[in-house]
């Protein structure tokens, strides 16, 4: 972010547009709010919620393949289960 804050939020716009969203709706899940690089989801069920999470880490493994170490974004995912 801090050597190309520009080009880091294009790509996190492109993975939001092109893979995050799509699996989020694919799951029946929805954004509860959204703070800076970082979203808070609420799913149906938290089978969807890991589903979910593992559709995206593995796609981006893919998209990360062509990408220097030091430009590739790594999402961080946890799941909560409970009130």
């Amino acid at each position: 972010m801090g050597v190309d804050e520009v080009g880091t939020l294009a790509a996190l716009r492109s993975y939001r547009a092109e893979l995050i969203d799509p699996k989020i709706a694919e799951h029946g899940g929805r954004i509860v709010k959204t703070m800076g690089d970082g979203l808070l989801l609420e799913f149906p069920s938290v089978v969807d919620a890991t589903a979910c999470a593992i559709e995206v880490q593995e796609a981006m493994v893919g998209r990360n393949a062509e990408v220097a170490e030091e430009q590739r974004i790594v999402f961080r995912v946890g799941v909560n289960l409970g009130d």
